[in-house]
């Protein structure tokens, strides 16, 4: 799995098979994050992927420099960068749909515009994925603003899988869902110095959801409906990631990885109205189906 790039411009570039690994990056009026968020794709040479940007913003993104140099890069590189116009918005449900339907790899990452990936995350969260058998797992995306604000009382719920991750049903008021505490600050980076972890290696530890950086396993994610929820939600809403992650965690298990090489931008929301929280309209329960987009 290795990108086809030698950093020669201007040589014409080979055709190759379709990448085993899409990733997906929703974007709304977030040039400056996007052309970040790019720019960390472009140092995963390791990895073999290819890019669907689906943009809600009051202009397309790739019209300012930095992200069209950094569309560059990766065309440069080899890769398929598809970029698309999606309006109007009906809420990150929707579009999270809209870019899974487009979708054909066998993997799908879905990445936030403001989350930077160091070099060899992609290829790190491939090569878990495979490994563990699981229908997704996820880097959490760090606030390196916290680093000197150590927060024990939200580890203690920190536990590693010892074994392959199996399917669990996490659910709000269970011991399980207090494990959303881990991924606030920068607790990830703090728990990760106290593990025996080699350069390049990893391990795999117990979550409630993960934000910001999730790879699936795609036929499993469509297998338990995707984000075809949408419909259930006003546009205005939060969570509905962890809705996703919550279907396909109790079919077929899920998990974070740690250290976790995903960086969040920390710029603001660009959901500032998150009352509606997607778990309290949509059935956390896989085995109820909800209609939604058509897939193409």
């Amino acid at each position: 799995m290795s990108a086809r790039w030698s950093g020669q411009w201007g040589r014409p570039l080979e055709r190759r098979p379709a990448a085993p690994v899409q990733v997906l990056v929703p974007t709304c009026d977030r040039t400056a994050e996007l052309a970040t968020t790019l720019s960390g794709l472009a140092a995963q040479t390791e990895a073999d992927f290819d890019v669907l940007i689906s943009d809600q913003g009051s202009e397309p993104a790739w019209n300012a420099p930095a992200v069209r140099a950094m569309v560059g890069v990766l065309r440069a590189q080899g890769r398929e960068v598809r970029l698309e116009r999606h309006l109007p918005r009906r809420g990150l449900a929707e579009q999270r749909e809209f870019l899974l339907s487009m979708a054909s790899a066998p993997e799908v990452l879905y990445l936030d515009d403001d989350v930077w990936l160091e070099p060899g995350m992609l290829m790190r969260l491939h090569r878990a994925l495979e490994s563990s058998g699981a229908g997704f797992v996820g880097a959490a995306v760090q606030g390196l603003s916290y680093l000197d604000d150590r927060r024990p009382h939200e580890t203690v719920m920190f536990e590693l899988w010892d074994e392959r991750p199996v399917p669990e049903a996490v659910r709000p008021g269970s011991a399980g869902f207090e494990r959303f505490r881990l991924h606030n600050a920068a607790n990830l980076v703090h728990l990760a110095s106290d593990l025996d972890i080699p350069e390049g290696g990893w391990r795999l530890y117990k979550v409630a959801w993960v934000g910001g950086c999730v790879l699936f396993d795609r036929e499993r994610l469509v297998s338990v409906g995707g984000f075809s929820f949408w419909p259930l939600l006003p546009p205005a809403h939060a969570g509905e990631d962890a809705v996703a992650q919550a279907r396909v965690m109790a079919a077929y298990g899920g998990a974070g990885l740690i250290p976790s090489g995903a960086v969040h931008l920390e710029a603001p929301t660009t959901v500032p109205d998150r009352e509606t929280e997607a778990r309290d309209l949509v059935p956390l329960d896989p085995a109820e189906p909800v209609g939604g987009l058509p897939r193409r």
